[in-house]
């Protein structure tokens, strides 16, 4: 007959073999350099940036990390270049603001971009300043021109931001663990892109430790798929209608022309929820959706299942990402465009 107490020996043993298992498989995390936290310490006066039309990740990171610095008795501004597109994000919108003139003593810590060419307009004015990143994107189309925190397998900033936060000797509060869900939310697809070999259950870690600190799951997932409005699940279903299939369907082109933007609103865009349908199609393993944004300029998103890279694809068209998620602002029209992208996939496929 098996007692409590031996049930409870033989929970032990099983959750420690577990353990031991986890730290043998994961791959380990990266360290938060002590030359950024350092820079943080030592500062009084910091500008943390976001790259231009940011996102959940982008915002929640800085947004949290602005809220610590605060919080440690320091004067810390927000900045973006924008424009708040995505619905999740327009309630904070009014949180940012451009560099105040007098900053000459600011630091810099900009967050979820590390190149020059993402900053938009905030780059001049941030120009000579010492400044710090905090980033997972590994693919750019320029040189790096910052150190900092660069940890390209991680799989969203505020996973980064989490880090550094307890680092410094502290713990998120409970509206800093909201920024901080919502942002790896955002980078994860909501956890449908996390895969179990490649650093999973850190990722489930951090949400977990997000949840005790505040964080409500419920309410991220209705931040992000709620509150939609009825012509932008027609644009939805106009740019489906525009899908073609490659490749035996293996690659899906859509696009989304300007009299679609002018019928539907470019405030109407759901990409996660486009992205989702299509990567739901049986064989598929690439996405591509191009937008006229103007008569000579295109913006290119890309989405892969599994092994196809199209950070690489996107960098070779002067764009950037990740090996499963990237995008580009580009010269040209949607007809020559496609055919373009068809040919950078004909060495995959």
């Amino acid at each position: 007959m098996v007692t409590g107490k031996q049930k409870l020996r033989d929970n032990a043993k099983v959750s420690q073999a577990r353990q031991a298992h986890n730290e043998a498989e994961a791959p380990p995390a990266q360290e938060v350099p002590s030359e950024l936290l350092d820079f943080i310490r030592c500062g009084s006066l910091f500008i943390i940036a976001g790259h231009k039309e940011p996102d959940g990740d982008c915002v929640g990171s800085q947004l949290a990390l602005t809220s610590v610095l605060r919080r440690m008795g320091k004067q810390a501004i927000a900045c973006s270049p924008g424009p708040f597109k995505r619905l999740e994000i327009k309630p904070f919108e009014h949180l940012f603001s451009k560099p105040p003139p007098g900053v000459q003593d600011a630091r810099v810590i900009i967050t979820d971009c590390s190149t020059a060419n993402r900053l938009g307009d905030l780059q001049p004015l941030l120009e000579g300043l010492p400044t710090m990143v905090i980033d997972h994107h590994e693919n750019a189309c320029e040189p790096l021109l910052y150190g900092g925190y660069l940890d390209g397998e991680a799989f969203s900033t505020t996973y980064l931001v989490h880090r550094v936060i307890y680092a410094l000797g502290l713990t998120p509060n409970k509206e800093e663990a909201e920024l901080l869900f919502l942002g790896l939310c955002t980078d994860t697809g909501f956890f449908r892109h996390v895969e179990g070999s490649s650093g999973g259950a850190e990722v489930f870690e951090t949400a977990a430790d997000l949840v005790r600190c505040g964080a409500d799951p419920k309410a991220a997932f209705a931040a992000m798929y709620g509150g939609k409005s009825l012509r932008s699940r027609k644009l939805i279903g106009q740019i489906l209608l525009n899908a073609e299939s490659f490749f035996e369907g293996r690659l899906i082109i859509s696009c989304e022309g300007q009299a679609e933007t002018k019928t539907f609103g470019a405030e109407s865009r759901d990409s996660d929820t486009l992205y989702q349908l299509l990567q739901s199609v049986d064989g598929v393993q690439a996405i591509v959706i191009i937008r006229q944004e103007s008569p000579e300029n295109c913006t290119v998103g890309f989405r892969s299942r599994d092994w196809v890279d199209v950070g690489s694809i996107a960098e070779s068209f002067g764009g950037g990402g990740h090996k499963n998620a990237a995008g580009l602002y580009i010269q040209g029209t949607i007809a020559e465009l496609k055919q373009e992208i068809i040919r950078a996939f004909e060495n995959i496929f």
